[in-house]
């Protein structure tokens, strides 16, 4: 999973015009693009920062409250009207790609301010308060290069103490209108608050960057910044974090719900409606996706089966999984940058294979790193696309909190999904492609970013893995994994389903170990909706490529349908199918 906080706001933001040849000043595509852009920047400037905007480096947006929704509303109108001067009929295909996705995005957008979940501003997944952290570190997007560098983040951390104050106050409003979290989501914030309280102010987060001062800060730079950053630390940050641990403890957590999916809360079938349409670009419903997910949890076990009976193993599927979860040969690593190295390893297989399936390769540098140890215990592993310009590669983190009971078994797969032909491929490409506008560099659509990523795993053999079957049932897993996510999301949202279930579902479908499970389920809970995205994505790409092999026949090449998929970026599945049939009917 790519680093998604960074790109969950501009999902219902994003927007765009194509080229139009009005005479009309408000027709101008060019000026449209433009400022369109900068309107989004400056209403979700982390997102800014981690695209490298950097003139919002400074700034902090208060999304949950009533007045930043109205700047977002204004936003929508803004666009919406300016879109009625675009001549749609004149537009090249790329243009009408851009012109219909605004018109999607504007739709959905719509649809979620009239939501209430800004009454639930935080979890323990992703949000404002750990990206804040992550840039904090001074090893994320926040750049520390110059003065004026240390000077936006100490105002972007002073903003931040504001921030805590607005959370709590829409927080008691949630408290009120019965709108709170699941008590288990909630205690699992509090911590990631304690840990960041430290006796030293030298061994705190926030102070990351002053232990990292760049080589031509002269001694009086150093001990200013460094006198800055502890004096707001000590008093205003500190005392923010203790009084917002207080909170949760004394009100907030007692005042959370007992149950576990989102349909449970006021208006909560309705906001649960508006996330699958979101995270999946479709019309399906909830029902719909669930009975996908049955099917294709009963195919994938089939396929589990015949690895079973390959390896030897004599016992049930369930004594299978435990088997896989606790073989001693497959935690084979003592410290974690073995992990790190095992990693390394991969990327040197598939290269040498990489070329025969992919004409269109990124240019960006590349990485794999351990995750921060401020959120490694509810981290999963994910990818943060590297900057645009090249001065910072894209990161595949791994969190790494029990070396001793890291099991790697599904590791060749994660690469591919999360690093490359993955994440880094398709994100790195669409942020290099100079013929895109800005906003869709930076853009993301959870069924094609997530859908692309599950999809590269089907290609391990091809490249030159999966070769034991333990690795191949790694990739197995993987796709049940996704697979049950459509049971289980739909199921606590939509049908009722406890934490329990949802937990006792997975361990009898799949091998990830019980703790592994608990977290991803919570996840689930935390973020209603975003689960279905990579399985819905990946059928209706693989669907697309056995359309294109059966209508094509010899005429038919692998580099240049991945080529096809890839070269425009994220849109909905809708208009990327209408994409490659255009490509079949040109090609044949």
């Amino acid at each position: 999973m790519r680093n998604l906080y960074s790109f969950s706001m501009a999902i219902v933001l994003s927007v765009f015009f194509g080229s139009c040849k009005s005479e009309d000043k408000k027709g101008d595509i060019n000026n449209i693009t433009k400022t369109y852009f900068e309107d989004k920047n400056a209403l979700n400037p982390l997102d800014a920062t981690q695209n490298g905007q950097n003139q919002f480096n400074d700034q902090l947006a208060f999304e949950m409250t009533d007045s930043h929704r109205k700047k977002q509303s204004e936003f929508y109108s803004k666009y919406e009207n300016l879109l009625t001067t675009v001549d749609s009929t004149s537009l090249s295909e790329e243009e009408k790609n851009s012109y219909d996705i605004m018109a999607w995005e504007i739709a959905v957008g719509k649809e979620m301010l009239q939501q209430n979940a800004n009454l639930m501003p935080m979890h323990q997944f992703w949000g404002t308060h750990l990206t804040m952290g992550q840039y904090a570190s001074a090893e994320s997007a926040q750049p520390f290069k110059t003065e004026k560098d240390y000077q936006n983040f100490l105002k972007r951390m002073d903003a931040y103490t504001v921030w805590l104050d607005s959370a709590m106050v829409y927080m008691k409003k949630g408290i009120k209108e019965k709108v709170v979290l699941p008590r288990v989501l909630a205690e699992k914030i509090v911590p990631q608050f304690q840990d960041l309280l430290t006796p030293k102010v030298e061994d705190h987060l926030f102070y990351s960057s002053c232990k990292k001062f760049p080589s031509d800060f002269s001694p009086m730079q150093k001990n200013k910044f460094a006198k800055a950053y502890a004096t707001l630390i000590n008093k205003k940050l500190n005392p923010q974090f203790e009084k917002f641990i207080a909170f949760m403890k004394t009100e907030y957590i007692p005042a959370c719900r007992t149950t576990s999916g989102i349909g449970s809360i006021k208006g909560g079938n309705d906001l649960y409606k508006v996330y699958v349409k979101q995270w999946t670009t479709t019309n399906k419903t909830p029902e719909e996706i669930h009975e996908i997910g049955l099917k294709e949890v009963a195919r994938i076990k089939a396929e589990m089966e015949k690895v079973k009976v390959q390896v030897g193993f004599k016992g049930t599927i369930i004594e299978f999984f435990d088997h896989v979860r606790n073989k001693p040969e497959l935690k084979p690593f003592k410290k974690p940058e073995e992990v790190i190295a095992n990693f390394e390893r991969i990327h040197n297989i598939i290269k040498p294979n990489v070329n025969k399936f992919f004409a269109l390769q990124p240019k960006t540098a590349f990485r794999v790193k351990r995750t921060e140890a401020f959120r490694e215990k509810t981290a999963s592993a994910e990818y943060s696309q590297g900057a645009a310009d090249g001065s910072r590669p894209g990161t595949f983190y791994v969190p790494i909190p029990d070396v001793a009971n890291y099991n790697y078994y599904g590791d060749e797969d994660l690469f591919l999904h999360e690093a490359i032909p993955g994440h880094h491929f398709q994100i790195s490409l669409q942020q290099e492609n100079q013929q895109l506008p800005d906003f869709r560099k930076f853009n993301w659509f959870g069924a094609y970013g997530e859908g692309w990523a599950l999809y590269t795993e089907s290609l391990g053999k091809e490249l030159g893995l999966y070769k034991d079957p333990y690795q191949y049932f790694g990739m197995l897993g993987n796709e049940m994994h996704r697979a049950i996510r459509l049971v289980v999301d739909t199921g606590l949202h939509s049908k009722g389903w406890t934490r329990e279930q949802a937990i006792q579902y997975s361990l009898e479908n799949e091998a990830e170990s019980e703790a592994s499970i608990i977290a991803e389920i919570e996840r689930y809970m935390a973020v209603p909706g975003q689960a279905l995205s990579y399985k819905i994505g990946q059928l209706k790409i693989m669907e697309l490529r056995h359309t294109a092999e059966q209508k094509m026949g010899e005429n038919f090449d692998i580099k240049v349908f991945h080529q096809k998929v890839l070269e425009s970026g994220v849109m909905p599945l809708a208009l990327l199918e209408q994409k490659i049939n255009r490509w079949i009917a040109t090609a044949k």
